[in-house]
């Protein structure tokens, strides 16, 4: 459904109540961010530019412990006992798989009570009720709305309906946009640089340390530092229609020294856009378009300069008419990895890719899977934990979380090695 009416159709109430968030919607980012917070903390969270950096170390912070106390079984019944009292609605009209069972599961670790709507031919939608009626509903009976929908703006829309109840005295919840339109995925954006912070703290295997593993690939890579900053970052394939590359390159343009690649095919509606472009360079970004792995910059090829490549499959589901045969006659093969690739890339390079990935297409084929800088199933599990400290920090018990890990893990064991030598003197 679009916002604008369909010509010589009267708009229908959905279309109105859009046409109603207009001018709010179209304010600069940083007019908007004071209203989807509440005593410096995130209440909605709509779009990826609500995050600052601080926000993603914190959020990171509170994943990593929320991953280790779900390891025993106190800290799985502390966990549980945070957000009991709590209940959300999960309202997917736009399929999903692995965004509803992360956050599904994410509500489960914090004790969050789900009920869904997947279906809306089983709503009172088809009664006639409109979304945002159906949302004011939700919020009588719930105390949070997930929400994913093919609309863009529905999402923030009914973000700014929530705190307009809330001025008028009626119960308002908070909203998470879990996907919207070809627009924003700020939770996709949330997890993808997660998998990044712990890529980048070169920490990988039981039986390796930190430093061993970092200094082995400074030898070989002088320049390599830990965290996300001074980075080559390279996006693949259908750049154009991605939200979540669109998501993950504004929270990565907040990083010093970033550079992004942008690896598509020279058309339109593959390609970077410009409202894109523009953030990025606003932003002093370097930033570059090229229309392959084997293009050079700065003399070198791209599939070698890059510390971490962002895969994406060509999203067919959003062809407008005649695209299938356009796109017919581009070489897409250029846009797929393969073993030789992956071969030339950085040794320590993490691969990321939102998923689904296309069996047909075959953006990743699966032999790749067992290389250990394939993060992207890593990539999926990484989105319950970041999610679930999302859900803490709306609900304001991050500080609790805290609190009782330090409890838990504050004692060490100091070996009294004075003592131990004058024993065996």
């Amino acid at each position: 459904m679009s916002s604008q009416p369909i010509a010589n159709q009267p708009p229908t109430q959905d279309e109105l109540d859009l046409l109603n968030y207009q001018s709010r919607i179209e304010r600069p980012v940083k007019m908007k961010i004071p209203e989807l917070e509440r005593n410096e903390r995130l209440r909605h969270v709509i779009f990826s530019g609500q995050f600052t950096v601080d926000m993603l170390e914190d959020l990171a912070d509170t994943a990593d412990k929320i991953r280790v106390l779900s390891k025993s079984r106190s800290g799985q019944d502390f966990l549980l006992s945070l957000l009991h009292h709590k209940r959300a609605m999960l309202y997917f009209t736009q399929p999903s798989t692995r965004t509803f069972l992360s956050f599904m599961a994410a509500c489960q670790i914090l004790g969050i009570t789900c009920n869904e709507v997947r279906d809306p031919t089983t709503s009172s939608e088809t009664k006639g009720e409109t979304r945002f009626d159906s949302l004011r509903m939700f919020s009588s009976y719930f105390d949070l709305i997930i929400m994913r929908s093919k609309l863009a703006k529905l999402a923030e829309s009914c973000a700014y309906l929530m705190n307009d109840l809330e001025s008028s005295g009626n119960r308002s919840v908070p909203i998470i946009n879990a996907g919207s339109g070809a627009d924003q995925h700020p939770t996709q954006a949330l997890l993808d640089i997660y998998t990044l912070q712990r890529s980048f703290q070169f920490a990988e295997g039981k039986t390796s340390t930190v430093a061993t593993r970092f200094e082995e690939l400074r030898r070989n890579y002088p320049e390599l530092s830990k965290g996300l900053t001074n980075k080559v970052y390279g996006f693949c394939g259908d750049i154009g229609r991605g939200r979540t590359v669109r998501s993950l390159a504004s929270l990565l343009s907040k990083y010093e020294g970033v550079t992004l690649i942008f690896i598509a095919p020279n058309d339109p509606t593959l390609a970077l856009r410009d409202d894109l472009r523009k953030l990025l360079l606003d932003r002093g970004v370097k930033t570059l378009e090229v229309e392959s792995f084997d293009d050079s910059v700065d003399g070198v090829p791209v599939i070698e300069s890059l510390d971490a490549l962002y895969m994406t499959r060509i999203q067919k589901e959003h062809n407008a008419p005649g695209d299938a045969e356009k796109f017919a006659t581009i070489d897409l093969s250029r846009y797929k990895l393969t073993a030789n690739l992956v071969a030339r890339m950085k040794k320590y390079a993490p691969i990321l890719h939102p998923f689904p990935r296309d069996q047909h297409f075959g953006e990743i084929p699966p032999e790749i899977d067992d290389d250990p800088r394939a993060m992207y199933f890593r990539q999926a599990r990484n989105g319950m934990w970041i999610r679930s400290a999302l859900l803490a920090s709306v609900f304001g018990v991050d500080h609790q979380i805290a609190r009782f890990f330090h409890d838990e893990y504050s004692e060490w064991h100091h070996y009294n090695e004075d003592a131990a030598s004058a024993s065996t003197a």
